[in-house]
């Protein structure tokens, strides 16, 4: 039961990182083996939010073929309670790494497809990880497809804003059709408080625009906003409605029920 997550989103600004963070972090709660690698290269935010600044290992090492995964994973399981193992392997934040990422050209690209594909290998059958989770980057850049490629399911994250909608709605039809992968979308910053009541109408709604199965409705809570991406929220605040939603996710992934 084993799977790769990559989480994504059409534009910035969606909640696509909280989640990530999240979302690993209720897995290790559960008792999982988990690791959250950073692959947004343009826009490094994981180092901070983990509170690893001073990190001297980073996952573009290891698709530079610089350096083995072991080297490049960081143990964090003290930041997360229960019983599971929580890992992360993050991108380097320096300007002279984001310039070094973005000048990669396609065969370079097919190369670091290959050692994401490599992880299945190295960490799920041979550490014996339950959940890869891979923080893209937003939009169509090739480390993001090749994410998506990589992976046994797609969480895609949208907010109401027009451009929005229609970007993700294009972005599910011209690039996740093409790749088949079973994808589940989350509506997040919604406004309208009494959404998560309405889970049944909204679940026909999704299907209907974006023909992908919803996975979960945020509601735009401020005290998420307010911890400025300064805390692990599902870890901080095990009480609040959003560390039960999310949790709710998570089970509906590791049991295959988002249809």
């Amino acid at each position: 039961m084993s799977k790769i997550i990559a989480v994504h989103s059409y534009k910035g600004g969606t909640g696509k990182t909280l989640l990530s963070v999240n979302l690993a972090a209720t897995f290790a709660k559960s008792g999982k083996k988990v690791c959250i690698f950073d692959l947004d290269f343009r826009a490094p935010s994981l180092f901070a939010i983990l509170k690893a600044e001073d990190s001297e290992v980073w996952f573009n090492d290891y698709l530079n073929n610089t350096s083995e995964i072991d080297s490049v994973l960081l143990d964090l399981s003290s930041k997360v309670s229960g019983n599971g193992k929580f890992f992360a392997s993050l991108a380097n934040p320096s300007t002279e790494a984001i310039r070094d990422m973005s000048s990669k050209d396609r065969k370079w690209e097919m190369r670091a497809l290959g050692r994401l594909l490599a992880l299945r290998e190295s960490l799920i059958r041979d550490k014996e990880f339950d959940y890869l989770i891979f923080d893209t980057s937003p939009g169509l850049q090739y480390s993001s497809i090749n994410a998506i490629v990589a992976a046994d399911f797609v969480v895609v994250a949208t907010t109401g804003d027009r451009s929005d909608v229609d970007g993700t709605k294009r972005m599910l039809k011209e690039l996740y059709n093409l790749f088949e992968k079973k994808t589940g979308l989350v509506l997040n910053k919604v406004l309208d408080a009494s959404a998560t009541s309405k889970k049944a109408e909204l679940a026909a709604k999704v299907k209907t625009n974006y023909n992908v199965p919803m996975l979960g409705v945020l509601p735009c809570f401020c005290e998420i906003l307010r911890a400025e991406g300064n805390l692990i929220f599902v870890q901080d605040k095990p009480d609040h409605p959003f560390t039960k939603i999310l949790a709710e996710m998570a089970k509906k992934i590791e049991v295959n029920e988002v249809n």
